[in-house]
């Protein structure tokens, strides 16, 4: 299936999603490297290790904007519309929209927990905030305004959320969303799975 991306980005009064650019680079290196020991487990790798710079973040965000721009998976920067300066935004996290036949994604294994079938999934989401944001619930947040940009904007009523399952927090976060856990994946050289809810 062509995941064909909405015009409208959802935003409230505490957050905005807009694709990511190469001129992200600095905001999204603040945020993960605030989040690193998240991403580490959600990851399973040492990315973003402690000597992660700027400029190396920037070359990874040349890859997902011309990824975005191909249409061939979507990346989006979460930012704070509160931001004191407007024109510099602090960066909240990100999100990341796969269709299922994403490369990392075909070469996984995936198992069903129930009688849900993976070629009905119509996309594959992930998502971070910051470490900081999640004592106040920002992470729930963004959930809920996903869910809702996801039916609504993306015009899908099949859309998944995954994460690790050593990253307990957002384990958590997704058990307590109403959403199923429906799959477990593996990706390839990877020993500890993820978890899939919809």
């Amino acid at each position: 299936m062509t995941l064909r991306e909405p015009r409208s980005m959802p935003r409230t009064d505490e957050l905005a999603l807009r694709p990511i650019t190469a001129d992200d680079a600095a905001r999204d290196h603040d945020a993960v490297m605030e989040t690193r020991a998240d991403l580490r487990l959600w990851e399973q790798s040492a990315w973003p290790e402690d000597d992660f710079t700027v400029e190396a973040n920037r070359a990874d965000l040349v890859g997902l904007q011309e990824r975005h721009a191909a249409g061939h998976a979507f990346t989006y920067t979460v930012l704070d519309p509160a931001s004191p300066d407007a024109a510099d935004p602090r960066s909240l996290g990100c999100v990341y929209v796969f269709p299922t036949t994403a490369a990392f994604l075909a070469r996984s294994r995936v198992t069903p927990l129930g009688d849900d079938a993976w070629d009905d999934v119509q996309a594959v989401v992930y998502f971070w905030v910051r470490t900081s944001r999640t004592a106040d619930g920002l992470d729930r947040r963004l959930l809920e305004a996903l869910r809702g940009w996801f039916a609504a904007g993306w015009g899908l009523e099949r859309t998944v959320f995954v994460t690790n399952e050593q990253l307990t927090q957002q384990v958590g976060l997704l058990d307590r969303s109403g959403l199923t856990r429906r799959f477990t994946l593996v990706e390839p050289g990877k020993d500890g799975a993820y978890l899939v809810y919809g």
